[in-house]
């Protein structure tokens, strides 16, 4: 008897798994479907709304799809704060030490940090690397930004490689079958979105403006162009 329960149990186990992974792949299918006729869409002129609006519904549909292990507490990965309340209380006696505190360190050293050898060396091979795969006459700066930020962190994002990386070792991990079509989605999905933003920007001189506030005020453009001069 105690077998046949456990027989029924794997029996179980094994077709919510085999479920968890067709309605996984389901959902990874709806993205492609949408990436690729994103990108397509942009060359050719299909013709039929249909699969607009179908492009436009499984876009919508996709955020909805969470699949997973039943959890023992509360998701709140997605709560975001959108109102808060302040309240007058008076005026309160704000008491930080009750006799001598303590005092405050000089400051030491400063403007000469430096950046770490180590990371000197990461950069220097990075670039290395790069130059290999994209040719010299594609910015250094470009190169990095693109693959080491973008690229990375579209990656970075996908359930599939992180459910993967959290159960497998490098070597493992680097054999995955879904490593090749994601890095596919994750160049789909720059291309879509520096197409856009470029297309916006180039067409609107109040985002031109904007973006030149940003560099100037929060980006440090023109300390970073001093520095460069010496």
């Amino acid at each position: 008897m105690i077998l046949l329960v456990r027989l029924q149990k794997l029996d179980q186990e094994k077709a919510a798994k085999e479920e968890l992974e067709a309605l996984i792949l389901f959902k990874r299918d709806l993205g492609t479907f949408g990436h690729l006729y994103t990108f397509l869409s942009q060359i050719f002129d299909y013709g039929n709304t249909d699969i607009e609006k179908r492009s436009i519904f499984y876009k919508r549909l996709i955020p909805l799809l969470e699949f997973g292990r039943e959890r023992e507490g509360v998701d709140l990965s997605k709560v975001k704060l959108t109102h808060h309340q302040l309240s007058n209380r008076g005026r309160q006696a704000m008491s930080l030490y009750d006799g001598q505190g303590p005092e405050l360190q000089p400051i030491g050293g400063a403007g000469s940090g430096q950046v770490q050898e180590k990371e000197r060396i990461r950069m220097a091979e990075l670039i290395e690397q790069l130059n290999e795969l994209f040719g010299t006459d594609v910015n250094d700066n470009d190169q990095l930004l693109y693959v080491d930020t973008v690229i990375k962190g579209k990656l970075l994002d996908s359930t599939t490689l992180q459910q993967q990386a959290a159960n497998n070792t490098k070597e493992q991990f680097a054999s995955s079958p879904d490593l090749g079509s994601e890095l596919e989605n994750a160049i789909i999905d720059a291309l879509d979105a520096h197409t856009s933003m470029s297309t916006k920007a180039l067409n609107s001189t109040q985002i031109k403006r904007g973006i030149l506030d940003f560099l100037l005020e929060r980006s440090g453009l023109w300390e970073e162009l001093r520095r460069k001069t010496g």
